[in-house]
């Protein structure tokens, strides 16, 4: 479970979690981070907490998240919350930008993976 614990993965969940919470509790923050900071993020958390997932229930710590697994999650997630949710929750909006940034978080976990973790 090194990759919960390595304080990159940390550092992204805190700084995700405070955006979210400073949304929630409506504390002024600069508008570039309230819409995109945790776009950026959300994959590699997502990809790190997946990782830790498989290798724990594989019991291997060698397992990788191939380019391919990578690319069809990010996918999901993008048609999931910037096509397919927007159409029946007004509280999400369609943007292209955000899959953008889903993808870079992607590029960045699928170059970092085997370095970091």
């Amino acid at each position: 479970m090194k990759i919960i614990k390595h304080p990159l993965f940390l550092s992204m969940l805190i700084i995700a979690s405070l955006v979210y919470f400073a949304k929630l509790l409506q504390v002024p923050i600069p508008k570039l981070i309230t819409f995109y900071l945790n776009d950026l993020v959300c994959m590699p958390v997502i990809l790190c907490i997946t990782l830790a997932m498989v290798r724990y229930f594989k019991r291997n710590n060698t397992l990788y998240i191939s380019l391919i697994v990578i690319v069809l999650i990010t996918i999901y997630y993008s048609l999931h919350f910037e096509w397919f949710l927007p159409k029946f929750h007004s509280r999400y909006v369609s943007d292209w930008v955000d899959v953008a940034l889903y993808f870079l978080g992607s590029g960045l976990f699928y170059l970092f993976q085997k370095r970091l973790f």
